[in-house]
Order: C-alpha cells, then structure tokens, then sequence
C-alpha cells in the first residue's frame, strides 16, 4: 500500500452514510454530527430524513431559513433505491423535492436489467431525466451496480452516465447480493470516465488499506457506515 493519507485528508472523501431501513430521526441526528465531528465531506440519508436542519446541527431551531455553516458536511440522498426499478418520472420527482428539503448530492440507482437486456440508451434517458430535474449546482451520482455487471456493461453504463451530464459514477448501492466496490471496477469506472468525472467507490470499504486500495483505483469519493472505524485507523498527520 504506496498511498498514506492523513484522517483530515482521507475524511474529505467520506459520505458518512446510513441507509438502514429501521434508520430513526435520531439515529440521522446523531449520522450528521458525527459526521461534522470526524469531518466527513458529506452524509448520505434515505430521502424521508430530510431535510437535515438547523435544531440537527446546534443551530437556531427557530430560525425561519435555517442554513448549515459553509464547513458543514454536505447532505446527500438516494433516488429510485436501491432497485431503481422505479419510472424514471418518479426518480425525478423524488430527486427534485430531495433539492428542495435540502439535498446538496442526489445518487440515483440505474435500472440494471434495462442495461442487460441491451438498451443503454434508455439508461441515458433515465439518468437525463434526473439530471433536469436537478440541474448544476446539484451533484448527481449514478448507482450502476458494478458488481452485477460485465466489464462491457460497466463501460456503457459509465458512458451513459456521461452523456446525460452525471457528475459521479458510483458503484453500488451496498444492498444487491452481488456485492459492492471492487478496485478493478473502480479502476474500470476511472479508466472509462477520465479525469473529470467522480468516480465513487461504495459498499464493502470497511478498513483503511480498503480506503486507499479504493482510491488509488480512481475513486475521488467513499461510501462507507463505518467512516468513524476506518479514520481511526488513519495517521493523524
């Protein structure tokens, strides 16, 4: 393992996530000010735990628009999970009023079958319809399930997403059975997108040598639930 980052450099690529199903209000509460206190650059929550506000983060509670401080860890949430077997209308819909509780990042899940049974051009369209619903300065992320797909089929789904003016790639949602990030996928998902299109590696990276084993592949950005365990497995300096 060549490459050492610090727990304050390695804490910017972190999307401190939870995605539980029997996740509670409380449970997000406690999420977001873990994820202030580690540094995390984002949280990731399931869309019905927005929006995080100002009485999550120490804030006036009674403030009329309450705004998070320019440090605070960014709020992301999933669109059409975790099948994305959901009509594309619908994921725009979701993903729009997510922006509108607070949402900086919406990760949208792809349908993989529409990919297997050889129609990426439908893909692209799925993921365009997001991608209007929540134009620039939104981040959208795309949930391809790489670990269920051929290399051939990670190519095109990572060329869709390009094409419909996705900002990352991701590789799962840490719920199929096939599994989550692999570096070779990561690698792959680089490889085909360039050097201006995020590439975030999710599900599976539980330690600090997966972190780097994962970012020395290309990814520029980690799901994890474990991002407290992992940092502190990070040099301090």
């Amino acid at each position: 393992m060549s490459l050492n980052l610090t727990r304050a450099e390695l804490a910017k690529y972190i999307d401190h996530t939870l995605l539980a199903t029997n996740a509670t209000n409380d449970d997000v509460v406690e999420l977001y000010r873990e994820a202030s206190e580690i540094g995390a650059y984002a949280v990731c929550v399931s869309p019905n735990m927005l929006p995080i506000g100002a009485a999550w983060t120490g804030l006036d509670p009674d403030a009329e628009e309450p705004e998070l401080p320019e440090d605070a860890p960014k709020v992301a949430t999933v669109v059409g999970f975790p099948s994305g077997k959901h009509h594309s209308n619908l994921k725009a819909v979701e993903a729009s009023r997510a922006v509108a509780e607070g949402a900086h990042e919406i990760d949208m899940v792809i349908d993989i079958g529409m990919l297997k049974a050889g129609y990426p051009e439908l893909v692209q369209q799925d993921i365009a319809a997001v991608r209007q619903a929540v134009p620039a300065p939104t981040v959208l992320k795309v949930i391809i399930e790489s670990a269920a797909l051929t290399d051939a089929e990670i190519v095109q789904a990572c060329e869709a997403s390009v094409a419909a003016g996705a900002d990352f790639v991701k590789t799962s949602t840490g719920f199929h059975a096939a599994g989550g990030a692999s570096v070779e996928a990561v690698a792959l998902m680089r490889k085909t997108v360039g050097p201006d299109i995020g590439v975030k590696a999710s599900g599976g990276v539980r330690t600090y040598a997966d972190a780097m084993a994962m970012i020395e592949a290309g990814a520029s950005r980690l799901g994890m639930s474990s991002g407290k365990k992992v940092l502190a497995e990070a040099p301090e300096a």
